[in-house]
């Protein structure tokens, strides 16, 4: 007998080529639009991440910065600089002054002037200036266009135990001995009793043009502080990506406290009546953005405009403070 089969109508069919072909067009545009989410979402998470970053550290830098202008000429209860005197124990080769004169990092003021030296100021320095007033400034570090500002003064709270190679205020409130622990056998001075001993951290803020090794192309804000068993000035960096520091000085011209004006490049004997500042940090990122281009153009202070043309990330940062201890001593007549 034979056996006939007739075709089932209800048989599934396989797809055909166009389909599988319009199947694989779309699930092609739907992986690439799922890879360019992705992509476009960790482009701006990094972003967001370097610029958050950039931020905060720029932030915490100017807030050091601001924290030591001011402290600028604290010297607790010696409210007069001139009554501090050095001792034989001082070191000379921790000296990061201009070229020549010795102990400067020592000096609370200028010798042969009626002048305190809580506050002084550079503006817009170059490799070479940056270096003839301060020594321990390497002109080829130094990032060029930038201001530099240098404060002395002692710690907020005195000290119960001074470790030795410190250098340490010694003061009964009328004079005052400025001394390396332990103090020499013969000081120039005694301080009578009762005193107490308050450490000394001198600083000098610039903008190094490198941030981890020389050459990276990473500007950095930095310190010179007094550091180490000698003790030396050493360098402390703050923040990556600040290219300039501008500081302007407000001047109290008729006595009451007040500023009157804010100068971005006085004079050391203006600087006598310096009562605030407003200082101003240019930060850039760190890592470059191919998609942004920066075209914008940055006036800061008395600098020249820049106009970087990169794709870099940018943001200005400013703050005023008060320096009540240089006006005290305005006040004071000191």
């Amino acid at each position: 007998m034979t056996m006939h089969f007739s075709p089932n109508p209800t048989r599934q069919r396989g797809l055909t080529i166009v389909e599988m072909m319009i199947a694989m067009s779309l699930s092609l545009a739907l992986g690439a639009a799922i890879i360019t989410v992705f992509t476009n979402n960790s482009r701006s998470f990094r972003e967001d991440e370097n610029m958050l970053r950039m931020q905060d550290d720029a932030r915490n830098a100017l807030r050091e910065l601001a924290f030591d202008i001011n402290m600028a000429g604290h010297y607790v209860d010696l409210m007069a600089p001139s009554a501090v005197t050095g001792d034989t124990s001082l070191v000379v080769s921790t000296d990061c002054g201009p070229t020549g004169v010795a102990n400067w990092v020592y000096q609370t003021r200028a010798v042969g002037v009626d002048e305190h030296q809580s506050l002084l100021a550079v503006d817009n320095a170059t490799g070479t200036s940056a270096n003839a007033s301060h020594s321990c400034i390497a002109a080829a570090d130094f990032q060029g266009g930038s201001d530099i500002v240098s404060i002395k003064r002692v710690a907020g709270g005195n000290t119960t135990v001074p470790v030795a190679g410190n250098i340490y205020l010694r003061t009964n409130g009328t004079v005052g001995l400025l001394y390396r622990e332990p103090p020499s056998a013969t000081p120039p001075i005694v301080v009578p009793a009762p005193f107490r001993e308050w450490q000394y951290r001198p600083r000098i803020y610039f903008v190094r043009n490198y941030s981890n090794t020389p050459g990276d192309q990473i500007p950095a804000l930095c310190r010179k502080v007094l550091a180490g068993a000698g003790p030396g000035m050493t360098t402390e960096c703050l923040a990556q990506g600040i290219e300039n520091l501008q500081v302007e000085y407000g001047l109290d011209a008729t006595g009451d406290g007040m500023p009157n004006a804010f100068l971005a490049n006085p004079t050391q004997t203006e600087m006598q009546n310096v009562v605030s500042a407003r200082v101003i940090l240019l930060a850039r990122s760190v890592r470059s953005d191919l998609g942004y281009d920066d075209i914008k153009t940055y006036a800061l202070s008395n600098a020249p405009a820049y106009t970087p043309a990169d794709n870099f990330h940018r943001r200005v940062l400013s703050i005023t403070v008060s320096i009540p201890n240089i006006r005290s001593l305005g006040q004071l007549g000191l």
